[in-house]
């Protein structure tokens, strides 16, 4: 019987240690790639930005007069 249990503690080290090995290879590559990634870097320009707007408003009013309305202001064209 001690045999026996001399096996089986052997078959359970040796797949706890393959399990590890496997858990330390795996964290070694992951470790890697993140040390691969690219590095961003953000810097503030030299020289102040400058926008520059250019904006023409242009605003025409279109009227029209009832043809009532165009003799009354006609007639009474002093009050305006």
């Amino acid at each position: 019987m001690p045999y026996r249990t001399i096996q089986l503690t052997d078959r359970i080290d040796n797949a706890i240690r393959s399990n590890m090995r496997i858990l330390a290879t795996s964290g070694l590559m992951v470790g890697a790639m993140i040390g691969m990634t690219g590095c961003v870097q953000l810097t503030a320009p030299d020289k102040p930005i400058v926008i520059n707007l250019n904006i023409n408003i242009k605003q025409e009013v279109v009227y029209r007069l009832d043809g009532d309305a165009k003799d009354l202001i006609n007639e009474e064209a002093d009050i305006f």
